[in-house]
């Protein structure tokens, strides 16, 4: 008999969908989100890398890609989806269980919406149940899976695509189980990757495992549906907490994924609440003598590196990005992340004066950030990302941020159609125009 997680979730994914009208806009929020960081992701280089392998192979065009002149078949197409709209890390993220719902999800839904020209709404629909789904695996993986070192942006998001998938393709809940069975052979994904182009690798494969299990499934394809909980499953392999209880609650009727975070500066977002803290105090260099972070021990090995010396290395460093703030450098600017800014004397200097400690106290949305100037005063300020602001701020922030990315223009497109009544090759044709 299926386990009750797969069989609850299954039941979820492949049943009615009365989603409350705020899940509904944080959605359409991520979804222009996603859009937005693609669009600007798309030449970088692990972007370029994917997308010309997948292109090299060839196979019938069904779904766009960012920054590609050809449609490629669904599965290539939501592995290169998922790299590129994780090359910048500029992303949303849940910290129910640390992972990226929206890189991993929205790739695996367009590839195989496209095809039939889906309405947006249906879209929408599909990737909400999906995003809600990778955070429910993430919850019921917990904590120590992560901590051993799995990125549940690849594992947990890998169950979330499939999902979601799997609802585009009208799955029944025996078959949506089934889906779930065959990604627990195939989900995988390490935080050894993190600062380099397998981290957004990982998010791809995501996508791709997620459409794949589905396409597979919709063919008749069987697999040991108890392989997520059961034993010698994934959860037992991987470190994984059983946490069923709290996986569960209030499924379909608490929506998880509004409490979904965006992110506002193009780092990760484990430097996020430092960053938020830093808005409140007058860090400006040369003034500053040394400043003192108190974060989530958690976070020490994530993003706590010392002395990188790449761009992406530094969205991944406390000292870094809060030298380069404190310098006068934008945080939210792609092109402030570069080798040369690492190299910066003036970073280096500062970088070297900011001490990253851990804090038991504070949850992983939290930080304190501490100031000692050179005149002697010292000012502190704390910022939890957890106290999100008022849904119309929240759009506010968003909408601007996609017009930084992808101007005015396109942003306004894209945001008539997820809010109206547009269909998938509409918003697909916005990849790469």
């Amino acid at each position: 008999m299926t386990d009750t997680l797969t069989t609850r979730l299954a039941a979820f994914a492949a049943g009615p969908v009365s989603a409350s009208p705020l899940a509904q806009r944080v959605t359409c929020l991520s979804a222009l989100d996603w859009l937005a960081v693609g669009r600007a992701g798309a030449e970088e280089p692990v972007s370029k890398i994917v997308r010309e392998m997948a292109q090299d192979e060839g196979g019938a065009g069904q779904a766009q890609v960012f920054g590609g002149a050809e449609a490629l078949p669904a599965r290539a197409a939501a592995l290169v989806n998922g790299t590129i709209s994780h090359a910048l890390d500029y992303d949303d993220t849940h910290f129910a269980h640390i992972g990226h719902p929206s890189v991993a999800v929205f790739p695996a839904v367009l590839a195989l919406a496209e095809q039939r020209d889906y309405a947006t709404v249906e879209i929408l629909e599909a990737a909400l149940v999906g995003m809600e789904g990778s955070i429910r695996v993430g919850l019921w993986l917990g904590r120590s899976h992560y901590q051993t070192g799995f990125h549940q942006t690849a594992t947990a998001g890998a169950f979330g695509a499939g999902l979601a998938a799997g609802r585009i393709l009208g799955l029944s809940a025996d078959d949506m189980a089934q889906v779930f069975g065959l990604i627990a052979t195939r989900a995988a994904g390490l935080k050894a990757q993190f600062g380099t182009m397998g981290k957004p690798y990982n998010a791809g494969l995501a996508a791709s495992t997620g459409v794949e299990a589905a396409l597979l499934v919709a063919r008749g394809f069987q697999s040991n549906a108890d392989a997520l909980a059961g034993a010698r499953g994934f959860g037992e392999t991987h470190h994984g907490e059983a946490n069923e209880t709290i996986a569960l609650d209030g499924l379909g009727e608490n929506w998880l994924f509004e409490t979904v975070s965006h992110k506002f500066h193009a780092c990760c977002h484990g430097l996020h609440a430092a960053l938020e803290a830093a808005r409140d105090l007058d860090i400006a260099a040369p003034e500053i003598e040394e400043m003192t972070v108190l974060t989530h021990p958690r976070w020490m090995s994530v993003c706590n590196q010392h002395s990188p010396t790449t761009g992406l290395g530094a969205k991944f460093s406390y000292g870094t990005v809060l030298a380069m703030r404190a310098v006068g450098y934008n945080t939210a600017r792609l092109d402030s992340y570069s080798d040369r800014v690492c190299a910066d004397p003036r970073i280096i200097d500062l970088r070297d004066r900011i001490t990253v400690k851990s804090d038991g106290n504070l949850s992983e949305t939290q930080a304190v950030l501490s100031v000692l100037r050179r005149d002697g005063v010292r000012d502190e300020a704390t910022h939890d990302l957890q106290n999100l602001p008022e849904l119309a701020e929240r759009e506010g922030r968003v909408r601007r941020k996609a017009t930084l990315l992808i101007g005015a223009e396109r942003e306004n497109l894209a945001w008539s159609i997820l809010k109206g009544d547009g269909r998938a090759q509409g918003f697909a044709g916005l990849l790469n125009d």
